[in-house]
């Protein structure tokens, strides 16, 4: 039997990507790295914390420009001071644990054709506006590929933020020399009841990756109680520290 015609398209047909493409440097380096976090065992924690009050405190930061970016970053790196072995790093050669005494905190940033973690060095000491105008730098060179390798390779701890694009909820890969990487997922509007009533609140779920060989569960659930708590009810402690 003859073979049936083609079904004609009612458009042009689109011209896509196609057959094998060589990596670029950038893209090499992300993937060895993402095939280097194989090597560390890993569990997730995730837990959903209310915005109510961060959400505020955004809105009163954002005409002097602060980004939510560096709001996050600089509530994280205060919980680390009360958590230090979720700053730390396993060391497999000398089977041991690898403390930090500063806390750098590293922001995944997606560039064209890659992604690069620019590095808040000691976030948990600089006032909001400073740490604030050093992320804005850092994202300016990141894309304009003018980072020193310091400046994206000496992270204790990472950020990886995707609630801007819509995303609720996902888990992220643990990048290697690290111990922890904090997914942060976009608000949603939920009904709760409070004193019998239906009440609408803002959440957002935030999951955290961490090396099972040095952080334990009770680590990682300590850690997230502690960052709810912070942005949850002491929102000013991330401006006045």
């Amino acid at each position: 039997a003859p073979a049936p015609a083609a079904a004609k398209s009612s458009r042009a047909v689109p011209t896509l990507p196609d057959g094998p493409v060589k990596l670029t440097g950038m893209q090499n380096a992300v993937a060895r790295n993402m095939e280097a976090t194989m090597a560390a065992p890993v569990f997730r924690v995730s837990r959903k914390i209310r915005t109510d009050k961060f959400d505020e405190l955004y809105a009163a930061m954002k005409p002097k420009g602060v980004t939510v970016s560096a709001l996050l970053t600089k509530a994280v790196a205060l919980v680390l001071e009360k958590h230090p072995i979720i700053n730390a790093h396993f060391d497999a050669k000398a089977q041991a644990i690898v403390y930090h005494r500063d806390i750098n905190i590293a922001n995944a940033v997606a560039i064209e054709g890659g992604l690069i973690t620019p590095v808040v060095r000691n976030a948990n000491v600089l006032d909001v506006m400073a740490l604030n105008a050093q992320w804005k730098d850092l994202v300016s060179k990141a894309k304009s590929n003018k980072l020193k390798p310091e400046e994206f390779q000496s992270g204790t701890f990472t950020l990886s933020n995707l609630g801007m694009f819509g995303v609720s909820h996902f888990g992220a890969l643990l990048p290697p020399g690290t111990g922890a990487i904090l997914a942060v997922g976009g608000a949603q509007t939920v009904v709760q009841m409070r004193e019998g009533r239906p009440v609408e609140v803002k959440e957002m779920e935030v999951t955290l990756t961490a090396d099972h060989r040095h952080i334990y569960g009770a680590d990682s659930a300590q850690f997230l109680k502690d960052l709810a708590d912070l942005l949850e009810h002491n929102t000013l402690d991330i401006v006045l520290n």
